[in-house]
């Protein structure tokens, strides 16, 4: 195990950040004439923001770059037999969906068997410590016959449940070139540096690791990609990501280590929450594709794929930022003491992350609509509508994710079909 095993030195995270870095870039262009024989490419669809036929199997070669890492960098850790395993058998059910297309039923299955290899090997959260309450455990709560699984206690099964989740979190936001891809190294290094101040070496060695596989990658998957890492490198992304969150800061008593893995991943997280809340209130089944992801709102109102990058990559690091923040700055003694400086500013750093989230989530597309759709309109012949009759339509594009285009001839809004 990371805990009980011997502690790696410190120089391996390094290491094996540049190591599964180095074997990812080399083996991406094999992944692209591989996928090429066995037909797993991705065809422009009318979601898809790319348009020319895209090989997407560049996650064989983050898998490989990153178990050789962790063979190499975490070999005397029992852990990491059952991590590898888990992460073989979650990149093979990403294998089998881009070449196949595997019903959603079938694939959720692969992806619980695959979280599975680690979960019920000690990669499960039995006890956190919750601000003002203390520590909780888990493990004192067993469920008789759960259904599949049988006697399983209610940390394993939250676990697995969360790794599975995490998996198809990642997945969701893989809808721009390089966006998966930056968001996991951004975390995934984040990660590392919280999980070495907390004493876990091994899990910020497979944090380290993770990042420099998505990294290797990116060199291929930036816009324009010429590989796509497909559900194979986002599963296998979402499930390293999950395993080194509980490995690397739930599993300790630090008090603020509930949330420091939420505000690393919050960027997909809030993403694919909004998605999910969308289809869930006009009814759509939550496994079925749409264009409510951000990246895909971005793109409607006009900007380019490395812009919607940029803005998106600085949410993450702003994130990020606050995540770090939380565990350096001396804001507490962990006994209810606040020391008042270093408090603001943390408070600081509240602020800002909560300015920017508001700025990207809900003004900058209102902004952005309204001033494309009122150009549109003085553009047009006919009658122009009034401010008040302009934000409504704004409002309404917004809400149902249906966007419009202004006829040139008639100067009146026509109905694009990307929502109910």
């Amino acid at each position: 195990m990371f805990v009980n095993g011997p502690r790696p030195p410190d120089i391996y995270t390094l290491l094996a950040f540049v190591v599964a870095g180095v074997v990812a870039w080399l083996l991406v262009p094999l992944t692209e004439r591989l996928a090429h024989r066995i037909g797993a490419i991705d065809y422009p669809r009318e979601r898809s923001l790319h348009s020319v036929p895209t090989p997407k199997l560049g996650g064989v070669a983050m898998l490989a770059g990153a178990v050789l890492a962790i063979l190499l960098f975490l070999p005397t850790a029992e852990l990491s037999w059952w991590i590898i395993a888990g992460a073989v058998a979650t990149a093979a059910v990403g294998v089998a969906d881009d070449v196949f297309e595997l019903p959603p039923g079938l694939k959720l299955l692969g992806q619980f068997v695959a979280a599975s290899f680690a979960v019920f090997n000690h990669v499960a959260v039995v006890h956190f410590t919750f601000p003002f309450l203390g520590a909780v455990d888990l493990h004192q709560i067993l469920i008789h016959h759960a259904p599949i699984l049988g006697n399983v206690h209610l940390g394993e099964l939250l676990t697995l449940i969360g790794l599975v989740g995490m998996m198809n979190v990642i997945n969701l936001i893989d809808g721009v070139d390089g966006l998966a891809a930056g968001v996991c190294v951004i975390s995934a290094v984040t990660l590392a540096i919280i999980a070495l101040s907390l004493d876990r070496t091994g899990a910020a060695v497979l944090a380290a690791l993770t990042g420099g596989a998505a990294l290797g990658f990116l060199r291929h998957g930036f816009p324009p990609a010429s590989s796509f890492m497909g559900d194979t490198g986002s599963n296998l992304l979402g499930y390293l990501l999950g395993v080194i969150a509980i490995e690397g800061a739930l599993k300790t008593n630090a008090v603020v280590a509930l949330f420091l893995p939420l505000l690393v991943l919050a960027v997909p997280i809030l993403d694919t929450g909004f998605v999910v809340a969308k289809r869930i209130k006009y009814r759509r089944p939550i496994y079925e594709a749409d264009r409510w992801h951000f990246h895909h709102r971005m793109a409607n109102i006009g900007f380019s794929q490395r812009r919607t990058l940029a803005y998106l990559y600085g949410w993450a690091t702003i994130m990020a930022a606050l995540a770090l923040a939380l565990r350096f700055v001396p804001y507490s003694d962990d006994h209810g003491n606040f020391n008042l400086g270093w408090t603001a500013v943390l408070v600081v750093f509240g602020i800002a992350v909560i300015a920017a989230s508001v700025y990207l989530v809900y003004v900058l597309e209102i902004l952005k609509l309204r001033r494309a759709r009122t150009r549109q309109y003085a553009e047009a012949p006919g009658e122009t509508p009034s401010d008040a009759e302009i934000d409504a339509g704004v409002s309404r594009e917004l809400e149902t994710g249906s966007f419009a285009i202004v006829n040139p001839e008639t100067g009146e809004f026509e109905a694009l079909d990307d929502g109910p």
